[in-house]
């Protein structure tokens, strides 16, 4: 046999003897069954041993190369990463195999960054739907794209001597990335000049922060995004947030926990921790020993009182709802949004030799009720599980629970059984598929507009040139370039001229079109970041969830008198 295919079996073997010795359980067998067990010996089959694995992997491995069509160009990898994911997805929907590649990405995504020049870059295509070329839409704070200078609508000519003129953004991006410390030679033009410049930047770690945004969204009224997952920094991103908000004049918080899929569950419990009293659980972890569970406590004493709404949709998952869970069972968070997605197994990785990794499930998480937050997997079938048969959801209403009911610290009825089900359901705001594909066409005449007007190339629209340098860490204001009537027909009718759209058809987006306009001129002006503030000017949900808080803090005053009960000493005692 091949000495690739030794090799692929040795790691498929190492992985093998590893995940049985997690799945292995004493086991004790009663008289009568042991007798019934002696009288079926002899036709039960031996027992597989490690030897018979490995003659079976090993003729299955030589049949494969020398009678399959492509037997003499396989991916081992690929054939060898398939196989363990396999066996894992047997046991659960969340027990995943990484190799070397994938567990280096899966390491850098948790420390909240990766390596490249920190920019976000867009491609521009004709009115035939041809890439004209990508280029640099905004850099990040103190990354190495801003530190070279490079600026709003510099058009990517070529990476380290390879033209990237026609190709799209995502496989330029490819080109852009790359290990810390190597260089990213650019050759852009200036789209106000025209002229090309040559920029040589050293590849370096780049933020990719949990909290997205944090502002103050009202009078009072501080937002934090917290959309990015729970890596390494996520309580100090939002410990720092919660201070600046603070002091700001913050009286009241919307923690947003949407499309959140979660990540490092200690990430999870020290967020909890600021707003819950010492004492008080914020999760049970039960393991694979019967009787033996780890409640996990917070131990402040002194917890932060900030009425608080937590907005949930059904992204929502695994850290985020362990969260989310918390705070509602202490009745010390108002959920508002959709049901949560429902993961609440508990992964912990194993490093493998070749520089690969097992993530396997070790345990089950419960809210402080007592809530099961995992739903049901027991069909096998991972495309249902993850797309609720090709559906996702009905999300026209809520969920009805099919868990066994609990009480929050005050009496309210809350379900287990999958999720969190928020208190106040808000269905997110949908549109077809037909009007997303549309409204995905407008964005290349939308941002062709904005570049002449970003750079002065339109006359009457000088208050809306932004040839300069991204001012980070700005909070929006409703004057900063508003998209009135002359802007909105002097777009229509670019859109028509120069992309072939009709004016019935730019009037009947007219919102988007506003919206995107404003996005767009916000990003060039402020950077990606703050151009999220832009969105939330159009969130029912979100508007929904500030209109809630005053019930957010009555919740809370209620939660609080709970506990002080429950900690008071009985005087009958």
């Amino acid at each position: 046999m091949k000495k690739s295919s030794n090799l692929v079996l040795g790691l498929f073997l190492t992985i093998f003897l590893f995940s049985t010795s997690f799945a292995q359980a004493p086991q004790s067998v009663s008289r009568g069954s042991a007798a019934l067990a002696d009288a079926k010996k002899t036709s039960q089959p031996s027992k597989v041993t490690v030897e018979d694995i490995e003659r079976d992997m090993a003729e299955a491995l030589t049949i494969i190369e020398n009678n399959h069509v492509n037997g003499n160009n396989l991916d081992y990898n690929g054939l060898f990463k398939t196989s363990i994911d396999s066996m894992l997805h047997t046991l659960d929907p969340h027990s995943n195999y990484f190799d070397a590649k994938e567990y280096e990405e899966f390491r850098t995504n948790q420390s909240s960054q990766y390596f490249g020049i920190g920019a976000t870059i867009g491609d521009l295509s004709d009115k035939d739907g041809k890439v004209i070329a990508t280029f640099i839409k905004a850099t990040f704070d103190g990354a190495p794209a801003h530190r070279a200078g490079l600026r709003y609508g510099d058009k990517i000519l070529s990476v380290n001597g390879t033209s990237m003129v026609g190709k799209p953004y995502f496989e330029v991006r490819d080109f852009l990335r790359g290990p810390r410390g190597t260089v990213a030679k650019l050759t852009v033009e200036k789209f106000g000049s025209g002229k090309t410049e040559t920029v040589e930047i050293i590849r370096d770690a780049v933020s990719q922060p949990s909290i997205a945004e944090s502002y103050m969204i009202r009078p009072g009224v501080g937002y934090i995004g917290m959309t990015g997952g729970f890596n390494q920094t996520t309580y100090a991103e939002f410990h720092e947030a919660m201070q600046r908000l603070k002091a700001q004049g913050m009286t009241n918080l919307v923690l947003d926990l949407r499309d959140n899929g979660g990540g490092l569950v200690s990430q999870a419990y020290q967020v909890s921790n600021t707003f819950l009293s010492r004492g008080q659980t914020i999760f049970t972890q039960k393991g694979r020993i019967q009787g033996v569970e780890n409640n996990y406590q917070a131990d402040n004493y002194t917890p932060d009182d900030t009425p608080i709404v937590i907005l949930v949709n059904r992204n929502t998952a695994s850290a985020s709802e362990i969260l989310a869970g918390a705070l509602q069972d202490h009745d010390r968070a108002l959920i508002v949004g959709e049901n949560t997605f429902g993961k609440g197994l508990v992964q912990n990785p194993f490093q493998l030799e070749y520089g690969s990794m097992l993530l396997l499930t070790i345990a089950k998480y419960e809210t402080p009720a007592g809530r099961l937050i995992q739903r049901d997997y027991s069909d096998g079938n991972l495309y249902n599980y993850y797309t609720n048969g090709g559906t996702l959801r009905d999300e026209d209403k809520q969920k009805t629970p099919n868990g066994a009911e609990s009480k929050t610290d005050s009496g309210r009825t809350v379900y287990g059984g999958g999720g969190i089900n928020p208190d106040e359901y808000v269905k997110s705001q949908t549109i077809t598929t037909t009007k997303a594909r549309f409204q995905r066409k407008l964005n290349d005449p939308i941002f062709a507009f904005v570049l002449d007007l970003a750079y002065g190339k339109v006359p009457g629209f000088e208050n809306y040139k932004v040839d300069r340098p991204i001012e980070f860490n700005y909070t929006l204001k409703s004057s900063d370039f508003p998209i009135d009537k002359r802007i909105f027909d002097a777009f229509k009718n670019f859109a028509t001229t120069k992309y072939g759209f009709s004016q019935a058809q730019i009037d009947s987006e007219k919102e988007f079109v506003e919206r995107a306009l404003r996005t767009e001129f916000v990003t060039a002006s402020f950077g990606s970041t703050t151009s999220f503030q832009v969105f939330n000017e159009y969130d029912s949900q979100l508007k929904r969830a500030i209109e809630l808080l005053p019930e957010a803090k009555q919740l809370a005053i209620q939660g609080a008198r709970a506990n002080a009960e429950k900690r008071e000493p009985s005087r009958n005692k």
